[in-house]
């Protein structure tokens, strides 16, 4: 996918997003590791990678990715904003009123620290001020906690007056912003998310009607979300919410340094590795990274290419997730479960 012209353009009636919609590019061959795929029962087509702006990237670089096909991006409106800012110039380009890309873009936004059905207005405000857009594609409500429980109740029984077109918030931001053609299509907001740092009040709203994404952390040394959320999701129901990940490659420490004591000729996964070991999970959509520039994007997207790690990487590398953890000692791993570098010897027994 190559920009070609992000200068704004009289602003035209907008063509239904269709949920075909076909971002296919020669470079990413067909695999079972698709790199676009629909995100749940929406109807946006995104790429299995998606660009946060946790690492600081710049504007530039985020226009790279878009370039090399990454359709998927993160924005947060308040915590860690300075970290966002540098991708904020890209993402008016991109999402910004008159882009001639933006239905090719899908815009994930977020507020952390506003957490009620009456402060929705004031994060949403902030954001399409600040983004210079009409729409945002996905509105996520943010760490969700243990004592969230209620507090997320309040603010998803909103969602059928926020998202989609003609609703009340709607209207009340046509009155700030002035109306356009593509807000009258679209509404302010088309989906309504929410991102979980407890999984038990994810799995509870995992067949809401209210909900249509949900952001949860996983890797290879946090594995809850396999039991509690991904397991208990049909891949061939059509209504399921999407998935994203977030934290692939660690949450307490980086997770591509090798635990203690792993013997040196092991195989010692790569950040991209870490992303595909989320996208082998049933009904995982997106894999959200934090690069930091786009050396990183091309390691990444070239992962991809990969395609799905072996049930003997998977057992592996949950393996080598207990030891990160400390859960078990090398000593007690089984010889024959660990995975060596093929150029390196494998010592005798």
């Amino acid at each position: 996918m190559k920009i070609t012209d992000l200068t704004p353009e009289p602003l035209q009636q907008p063509t239904a997003p269709s949920p075909h919609l076909s971002l296919a590019n020669p470079n990413f061959p067909e695999s079972d590791l698709p790199f676009y795929r629909k995100l749940g029962r929406t109807d946006l087509t995104v790429s299995c990678l998606g660009l946060g702006g946790g690492g600081h990237i710049s504007s530039e670089d985020t226009l790279y990715a878009f370039e090399r096909g990454i359709n998927y991006f993160f924005y947060s409106s308040d915590l860690h904003h300075y970290l966002y800012s540098s991708m904020s110039d890209a993402l008016r380009k991109l999402c910004g009123r008159g882009s001639s890309v933006r239905e090719k873009v899908v815009l994930a936004t977020v507020s952390y620290v506003l957490k009620s059905p009456e402060s929705i207005m004031s994060a949403l405000v902030d954001q399409l001020a600040d983004l210079r857009i009409d729409y945002v594609d996905i509105f996520f409500w943010g760490w969700v906690g243990s004592k969230d429980a209620t507090t997320i109740q309040d603010c998803l029984s909103v969602s059928d007056d926020l998202r989609g077109p003609n609703t009340v918030y709607q209207r009340a931001v046509e009155r700030m912003f002035g109306t356009s053609e593509r807000l009258k299509k679209m509404g302010i907001v088309r989906y309504v998310g929410a991102s979980f740092h407890d999984l038990d009040i994810a799995a509870q709203w995992l067949d809401s009607p209210l909900l249509d994404v949900v952001m949860v952390r996983h890797n290879i040394a946090h594995r809850t979300a396999q039991q509690k959320v991904f397991a208990n999701l049909d891949p061939n129901n059509s209504q399921r919410p999407g998935i994203v990940t977030f934290k692939s490659a660690g949450m307490q420490g980086p997770l591509w340094i090798p635990p203690k004591n792993l013997p040196a000729n092991c195989w010692q996964p790569t950040v991209p590795d870490l992303y595909r070991y989320s996208l082998s999970q049933n009904c995982v959509d997106i894999a959200l990274a934090g690069w930091r520039n786009r050396q990183e994007v091309d390691l990444a997207i070239d992962g991809i290419r990969k395609g799905k790690l072996t049930p003997e990487e998977i057992d592996y590398l949950n393996l080598y997730g207990d030891l990160h953890r400390n859960r078990l000692s090398i000593q007690n791993v089984p010889r024959e479960r660990l995975l060596y570098h093929p150029e390196i010897a494998i010592p005798a027994s």
